[in-house]
């Protein structure tokens, strides 16, 4: 009995641990016309989808929240800092997506890398994140309508939120989930486009906050710079925690990695499209915020409507709209965002028999996976209805932390300890596709005793750098996780006696 629990739990932990084939998600000959998605995207259609879900309406109300509390007018800068951690964990992507180019994003890779226990948890993680945020972001579209009609009240009844039963519905953002989910369902190539053009609204928006606030400031003299607390108001340590807040602003450039199965080129046009959608995303938040900090003192922003306010400061009502239509834009560029990768994870998740094969079916006329995108829209627009999930959209942060740490353990495990079926670099030497050790002229050497001992060395070594690696690298997220908690229980600490203090006098 004792040897049978030893079997079942080893067998139990095999399966866990157990990696998949970088082949084993394409499909055989016999299903191939079935079970195929259409490599129909381009870069230029990578960089719209990843800029488009990157770029959000949050940096309309980011600016001014992150500059009060944080920052001061060195906003910029942590702009900067944290487009240079996302453009780290972009690289990492990038990689992969060449490396490993299937469906999933993060799932696959962990599948690949680290194992099937990993895998299910991110893929599910994953799963949460867009789910939770689509809806988060649905939700958020009535109110910015609302400026188009005089207020939130004059809004048509099947745009406003109504309350029934005691629940505040919202009609107008199921209805927006509902439109979105029919576009993804035409096809890829349809839907990329679609993303193109609403993207291209949204930048225009920027652009013209840009150059118009640029006018503003060279013609007032940017008195928001003038301020007597200096630019490091907050000193480094508010510039640092600026940076970590704003580095959210640059999630999205992963559901680009999502696509990777669409993509006709995806070894040249997947680390393209991640790094130019990243580095436009960069250059757009660096310049906005370098405006409206430079045309209003940080401290006299409003935390709500920090571009409007700025604008309407200066006699430029008008400018409301604009801004308005930019991000209405922002956000339905946003669910476009949300809800692509997720059939598409699932049907990564069917196709290994994790999920029901339900959601591994792919229409032969769009050649998108129709079953799962409608479910996924069914799912989304039920949450945006009935639930006010904004006390829930931080667990978005959750699935992202796990999947931006797995990938770039992926990629300490791919680099240093690459499994045997997984395609090599050029640079990676040693071995090719079918495990037969190579050197330097490609001649086989496994009858050359000297270099096989040279190759199992080589080995060795980057088995026990990689584990050291990956040693640190979860050490670091510790002692990091560790101190923002010990800082965060300080605060709240002393908020309480503060109010205790209040509560006695």
């Amino acid at each position: 009995m004792m040897n049978n629990g030893g079997h079942n739990s080893s067998a139990a932990f095999r399966c866990l641990v157990r990696r998949k084939r970088v082949d084993a998600a394409t499909p055989t000959k016999q299903t191939l016309a079935t079970q195929q998605l259409a490599r129909k995207l381009s870069l230029f259609d990578l960089v719209a989808i990843g800029v488009g879900a990157t770029i959000g309406a949050g940096v309309y109300i980011l600016v001014g929240t992150v500059a009060r509390e944080h920052t001061g007018p060195s906003l910029t800068v942590s702009f900067f800092i944290g487009g240079l951690a996302a453009a780290l964990s972009a690289f990492c992507y990038a990689e992969l997506a060449c490396r490993c180019p299937s469906a999933g994003s993060a799932y696959h890779y962990s599948y690949v890398c680290i194992g099937e226990g990993v895998a299910w948890l991110i893929g599910w993680a994953l799963i949460l994140e867009y789910t939770l945020g689509g809806a988060a972001v649905a939700r958020g579209v009535a109110p910015n309508l609302a400026s188009f009609f005089g207020g939130v009240d004059k809004l048509p009844s099947i745009l406003a939120r109504q309350t029934i039963f005691g629940i505040v519905v919202d009609p107008g953002a199921a209805i927006l989930v509902v439109i979105i989910t029919a576009l993804l369902c035409t096809g890829i190539k349809e839907s990329s486009l679609a993303q193109a053009i609403i993207t291209t609204v949204n930048i225009s928006a920027l652009v013209f906050i840009i150059l118009a606030g640029a006018y503003l400031g060279c013609k007032t003299g940017w008195p928001g710079y003038e301020v007597s607390s200096g630019y490091f108001s907050f000193g480094i340590n508010g510039l640092l925690a600026g940076s970590a807040t704003v580095f959210f602003s640059y999630i999205g450039f992963d559901i680009v990695a999502s696509t990777a199965e669409e993509v006709k080129n995806p070894q040249r046009d997947m680390p393209l499209g991640i790094g130019i959608a990243v580095s436009i995303c960069v250059i757009l938040y660096m310049l906005v915020s370098a405006v409206i900090v430079g045309l209003v003192p940080y401290y006299a922003l409003d935390p709500d409507t920090p571009i409007s306010s700025a604008f309407a400061g200066y006699g430029m009502e008008w400018a409301v709209y604009i801004i308005t239509a930019g991000a209405v834009t922002a956000l339905c560029a946003s669910l476009i965002g949300a809800i692509i990768p997720q059939p598409r994870i699932l049907m990564a998740m069917a196709r290994d028999g994790l999920l029901p094969s339900f959601f591994s079916d792919i229409s032969r006329h769009t050649q998108v996976p129709v079953k799962g995108t409608i479910a996924t829209g069914i799912f989304i627009a039920i949450l945006a209805f009935f639930m006010d999930v904004s006390q829930l959209a931080g667990m978005v942060s959750v699935g992202t932390l796990l999947s931006f740490t797995v990938v770039a353990l992926s990629i300490l495990i791919l680099r240093y300890v690459p499994p045997d079926e997984l395609p090599f670099l050029p640079s990676d030497q040693q071995s090719n596709v079918s495990g037969q050790h190579l050197d330097a002229f490609e001649t086989d050497v496994a009858g050359r005793p000297l270099l096989q001992s040279d190759v199992v060395q080589d080995k060795l070594r980057r088995r026990k750098l990689a584990a050291w690696s990956i040693t640190m690298v979860c050490f670091g997220i510790l002692v990091v996780v560790a101190a923002i908690s010990t800082e965060g229980l300080s605060r709240c600490s002393g908020g309480a006696r503060n109010f205790t203090k209040g509560v006695q006098e």
